[in-house]
């Protein structure tokens, strides 16, 4: 070993030492207020987005934004389970979507609870058997959830956060060719974002072999189980059942992009970038949706999205979800809010939350 290359490892194994000095000092601070906070709740999703848009604007490099943000998740993740254990639910079992969101938002020192489904995963936070949750709520290419939908208005909990999730699909199964695949299972999402390429890559395949499944995760588990069978699923799912890769990245839109969202009981204070969402609906009459979502142009709040959904409760009668940017607290936002509820037949805010 040349001097050179000696002093420079003697120069990462000093830097490391500090690091382990520094990392340990945060964990002791973070146990600190733990014991000082009354409130009992750990996850602050306004302090940690503060945080990672701080290290952020600050980062010299060479290492990239997305893996310094990756880092400091994990630190926080770590430092927070020293507060008190935190408990996230997911649309399960491991290997989906979902859980990949979950770990990206909270990190891996967490408590993870794998749901059957979505109704499970509101019913978790529910009954404080979660503290918290994360449920899909719409897809790029696919459009709305609605089963997300549909609960956010029927549930008292409140959205905490979001989380956007780019989303690359696998063709998985016992062997890595693709002559013997006489079905393929997959999540009725996943399929439709991979149409294109299915048809054309697998054109012997009728319709009827493409088989729904609950989640990716467990038709990565159906496919591992028959060696004529593939999966379309995540790349995480093909190494928990030991399935081979077929063909990577078969979405169909290369910016293929879900997102998320975190789902709990608290109210989240102001981050400095936020947004809100809330469920609105209005009486069926010439210019309703006009008048209703005036007070936004009026008060300079910028809407990112509006979707409408049945409401359930009359035939032709439907809600409106709409994001808009800023928190509910800002004073523009506020006063936007309440000539809302003036106009609504019925209104309610679903929470404010660090936009991403």
């Amino acid at each position: 070993m040349s001097e050179e290359l000696k002093q420079l490892r003697d120069q990462i194994d000093a830097i490391d030492n500090e690091l382990l000095q520094l990392v340990s000092k945060r964990a002791g601070l973070a146990q600190q207020i733990g014991k000082i906070k009354k409130s009992g709740i750990v996850y602050r999703p306004e302090r940690e987005a503060q945080i990672l848009t701080r290290i952020q604007e600050h980062n010299p490099g060479p290492i990239s934004n997305a893996h310094i943000r990756q880092l400091f998740t994990e630190i926080m993740s770590l430092c927070r389970a020293l507060e008190k254990p935190m408990s996230v639910a997911y649309l399960g079992p491991s290997g989906t979507f979902s859980e990949e969101a979950a770990l990206k938002r909270f990190g891996s020192a967490i408590t993870s609870v794998a749901c059957n489904s979505i109704d499970d995963v509101f019913h978790a936070v529910e009954s404080d058997a979660a503290n918290y949750g994360v449920v899909p709520v719409e897809n790029s290419t696919e459009g709305a959830v609605g089963r997300t939908m549909d609960l956010l208005l029927q549930t008292p909990l409140t959205i905490c956060g979001e989380i956007q999730l780019p989303v690359h699909q696998f063709l998985m199964a016992q062997q890595s060719g693709l002559s013997h695949i006489d079905k393929i299972y997959s999540h009725p999402q996943s399929l439709a974002q991979c149409h294109h390429w299915l048809k054309t890559n697998l054109p012997h395949i009728p319709n009827a072999a493409f088989i729904n499944t609950a989640s990716n995760a467990d038709a990565a588990r159906q496919a591992a189980a028959d060696k004529h069978a593939a999966a379309v699923a995540g790349k995480r799912a093909a190494e928990l059942f030991g399935l081979s890769i077929c063909a990577e990245n078969i979405e169909d839109d290369p910016k293929n992009t879900t997102r998320f969202l975190v789902i709990g009981k608290q109210v989240v204070s102001v981050s400095g970038k936020d947004k809100t969402s809330l469920i609105l609906s209005t009486n069926n009459r010439s210019g309703a949706i006009y008048k209703l979502l005036e007070p936004l142009a009026h008060h300079g709040v910028s809407m990112s999205r509006l979707e409408s959904r049945p409401s359930r409760t009359g035939l032709w009668q439907y809600v409106f979800f709409v994001d808009i940017e800023g928190h509910q607290e800002d004073a523009n936002v506020a006063a936007a809010l309440a000539e809302l509820r003036e106009k609504a037949s019925f209104s309610k805010i679903l929470g404010s939350y660090p936009a991403t």
